[in-house]
């Protein structure tokens, strides 16, 4: 049975105020741990750029929210800030309820074990506890495929990349968190699997949770987002209906401005 999601109605669920997060340019020495523990002044000249600046925004309770840009605009290090994986330089990503991230998929994974032993790893490290994924096995495996299936007890790595996020995509959308955080997943896959991701999705927004969808699909941005978020060189330029603001990039595409 689905948690009782706790965040009061009408307060945000995704608060992103003035975030701004550096990196550095191009491949530069490795830091010594006395250098990063005392913050000593190196031997280099350091040449960074901020992937994003000045960028805030607020995502309510059920909102599907659809992120666009060109590569490289900042829209998966977003996510990454989002999903607290990656830390801000300026500003703060906060986040009320719990997240589901379909942010690189097999990424959690060990080559080494098997199949069935990662679905109660990877599910066990997002939360879910062992109770929960025994009754939730079967579903799992029987969304990921007969090839999984007969899969299950080989190492993961003996699997191929299709089958790999095929089990991840099943797994995460198990979790119960109210916060989808998708990152271009839906894109994989032969047809019949993204129409049952496609599905899948659906079902879980219908059950009013918050989308945040990275995607530079078209479809599956107005099938399944009604607000989008423009990042343009790190910096936040649009957001507004995702219609409008499909046309707004498509327009600067067109003009070479993105």
């Amino acid at each position: 049975m689905p948690v009782e999601w706790q965040t009061p109605e009408g307060k945000p669920v995704i608060e992103v105020d003035d975030l701004g997060v550096e990196f550095l340019k191009g491949r530069k020495r490795n830091l010594s741990l006395r250098e990063i523990i005392y913050k000593r002044k190196t031997s280099y000249d350091k040449e960074t750029f901020w992937a994003l600046r000045n960028v805030s925004f607020d995502v309510g309770r059920g909102e599907a929210v659809g992120l666009v840009g060109a590569n490289g605009g900042g829209k998966s290090t977003l996510l990454k800030m989002i999903a607290g994986t990656l830390l801000p330089d300026e500003g703060s990503a906060r986040i009320h309820e719990g997240v589901a991230p379909m942010i690189e998929l097999t990424g959690g994974f060990i080559g080494e074990l098997s199949a069935r032993e990662n679905i109660y790893l990877m599910a066990g490290l997002h939360g879910m506890k062992k109770e929960t994924v025994d009754e939730r096995f079967d579903d799992i495996v029987k969304f990921a495929g007969p090839q999984v299936q007969r899969g299950l007890d080989l190492p993961f790595r003996h699997f191929s990349s299709g089958m790999q996020v095929r089990l991840g995509f099943s797994v995460i959308t198990q979790l119960d968190e109210p916060i989808l955080l998708v990152d271009e997943v839906l894109a994989v896959g032969d047809r019949a699997f993204r129409e049952q991701c496609y599905e899948r999705m659906e079902g879980l927004l219908a059950e009013g949770r918050t989308l945040f969808l990275v995607s530079h699909s078209e479809g599956d941005l107005t099938r399944f987002c009604t607000r989008g978020i423009y990042l343009q060189g790190g910096t936040l330029v649009g957001d507004g209906p995702m219609k409008e603001i499909i046309d707004r990039y498509n327009k600067d595409l067109d003009a070479g401005v993105s």
